[in-house]
């Protein structure tokens, strides 16, 4: 019988509503909510029910609520059983990831990644850093382009590997910009810059990462009861302290989303659980390989119909 993975979604899942229908139905996945609300003080839950999808957006807010969501979907399929080989999670989502695998306490994880969306955010003064999405490129040729552009001295990185033919950049807003205006020289079809609060994944996000390395140093992280497969190095860890230092450098660090699926894939999953709203993951996974099966849990109907 094939494995099963336990996937979670990262920033731009988000929606006003999310997570309402569990909320209301399920005392488990209530108490998730509840928890988030006592844990940073504020009614995130009622940001996440309510909106506005202006405040809802903002990256400090945003990256707990997704957090919470996830983690109240998860609860809502923990009642039939189903217990994955290993999980993972896109940037973001890894740390979602790790509450299901118990490495983090989901009241360490929602207290961690408010934090880490503050830290993210003041790290680059506004309108100084951008991020791209770039269709149709190798990937080769693109990390060419943005050594080339960064060299003569506006920064640009690959910041996600996400599918073959989609790939994130990031970096100074003139190297993105660069960068993007160049696609077609390396055999690209467009590149669409996208609304985020700064340049995430980028080196310009070092200083994030050693404030939220001091935050890491505070919280307890177990052994994980499977392996998590990070964003960093897209290979299976389970060692704690690993799993501290690869939090601190996924800030700065590309996501490497098409290696970590193709690499759950070589270990023998064959199935994917997506946990959370959305199914951006689901579209990533069928592009790298049609063959797996997936299934999105992002309503109260999904978790009840298990799979």
């Amino acid at each position: 019988m094939g494995k099963i993975a336990f996937v979670f979604p990262g920033q731009g899942a988000q929606a006003v509503g999310m997570g309402k229908d569990v909320y209301d139905a399920l005392p488990h996945s209530r108490a998730v909510f509840e928890k988030g609300d006592e844990v940073l003080g504020f009614p995130l839950s009622r940001l996440i029910f309510e909106g506005p999808d202006s405040e809802l957006k903002q990256t400090l807010n945003t990256q707990p609520a997704l957090v919470t969501t996830s983690a109240a979907y998860l609860e809502a399929i923990r009642q039939h059983g189903v217990n994955p080989d290993y999980v993972a999670g896109h940037s973001l989502g890894e740390y979602s990831a790790l509450v299901a695998a118990g490495a983090l306490a989901y009241e360490d994880a929602v207290n961690l990644v408010r934090l880490r969306g503050r830290f993210m955010e003041e790290a680059v003064p506004g309108g100084q850093g951008a991020m791209a999405a770039v269709l149709g490129a190798e990937r080769e040729a693109l990390a060419e382009l943005c050594r080339s552009i960064s060299e003569a001295g506006n920064a640009v990185e690959l910041a996600n590997v996400n599918c073959p033919g989609q790939i994130v950049i990031s970096g100074s807003k003139a190297g993105v910009e660069e960068a993007a205006q160049r696609i077609k020289e390396i055999g690209g079809k467009r590149a669409i810059p996208l609304e985020v609060s700064g340049p995430f994944h980028s080196s310009l996000m070092k200083e994030a990462a050693e404030r939220l390395a001091a935050e890491l140093g505070k919280v307890t992280i177990n052994t994980p009861s499977v392996p998590v497969v990070v964003n960093v190095n897209a290979t299976a860890v389970t060692d704690p302290g690993e799993i501290r230092e690869l939090l601190m450098q996924q800030v700065f660090s590309p996501v490497l989303w098409q290696d970590s699926v193709e690499w759950l894939i070589a270990a023998g999953v064959d199935t994917f659980v997506e946990i959370g709203p959305g199914s951006v993951l689901a579209g990533l996974i069928r592009k790298i390989d049609k063959t797996v099966k997936v299934v999105n849990i992002n309503s109260l109907e999904s978790a009840a119909a298990g799979w």
